[in-house]
């Protein structure tokens, strides 16, 4: 069904796979569409997203070849507005939860479109690099919005100009991805996180979100009117009940996402 991503579905999970090994994974515009149908499908059926990469590397960033095969006059403003930005807000306003797998190098739009995710787990061997300064570009594919928040602005400012390779420890330590984990592990743990958003409470997940991403551009008292508003709504689920139930009787919960 797609020629740039593998997309296998288990347990409520739903796992993209860049899969252009020979190109580290770099984001052709066919992949940018492939990935942006996928995640418009799965979300419907599956509870939790797990994007990750084939081979060595979790994503390259843009391909040059594909691109500069546009022209001299390369039309990046719509590129990015017509392909990137879909793609982008698909992942950032997923309906589930999503996990970006960084399996190996992150560069570039890549490393961004790892930081759209709600959470990021790379294997020790991975790195991250905003690479664009490197041919004259600025960061993109949202870069220069989710670097400032994650990481202060002054590493922000650091990691756009000079385009240093940010080890995945140095990465979890800074704050721009939620952990990271032995790459014998790897695997073995990001199954376990995804499966556990897969059987947790969906919609509580949903709200989470909503709640959390906007609380710097809100005041405290219309956070707090947010939070009466989604926790009356969370009050009001099958999940919240099963969850209450199964604290009284001693028991894991089965959520149902409902």
């Amino acid at each position: 069904m797609y020629s740039t991503i593998t997309v296998t579905e288990a347990g409520g999970v739903a796992t993209l796979t860049l899969n252009r090994p020979e190109v580290m994974n770099a984001l052709s515009s066919q992949m940018r569409v492939d990935l942006l149908a996928a995640i418009r499908d799965v979300q419907t059926r599956a509870r939790a997203i797990v994007f990750t990469g084939a081979g060595r590397a979790f994503c390259s960033g843009q391909d040059l070849a594909d691109a500069m095969g546009l022209g001299p006059d390369l039309p990046l403003e719509q590129i990015l507005r017509d392909e990137y930005e879909p793609l982008l807000n698909a992942i950032y306003d997923c309906p589930v939860p999503t996990i970006a797998a960084v399996n190996g190098a992150a560069a570039g739009a890549g490393a961004n479109l790892a930081l759209a995710a709600d959470v990021v787990i790379a294997a020790e061997s991975a790195s991250f690099v905003q690479a664009f300064t490197r041919i004259g570009l600025i960061p993109d594919a949202g870069g220069t919005w989710w670097l400032p928040r994650q990481i202060g602005a002054a590493r922000a400012m650091g990691a756009a100009l000079f385009a240093d390779k940010i080890m995945a420890r140095q990465a979890a330590d800074w704050g721009m991805i939620y952990e990271t984990v032995a790459d014998a592990d790897f695997a073995t743990h990001v199954a376990a996180r995804a499966t556990h958003l897969a059987q947790g409470p969906t919609l509580a997940y949903r709200a989470v979100k909503q709640a959390l991403r906007g609380a710097l551009s809100r005041d405290l008292s219309a956070q707090l009117a947010l939070e009466a508003q989604l926790q009356g709504a969370m009050g009001k689920t099958a999940d919240f009940r099963e969850g209450v139930a199964a604290f009284l009787e001693k028991r894991s919960p089965q959520f149902r996402g409902a």
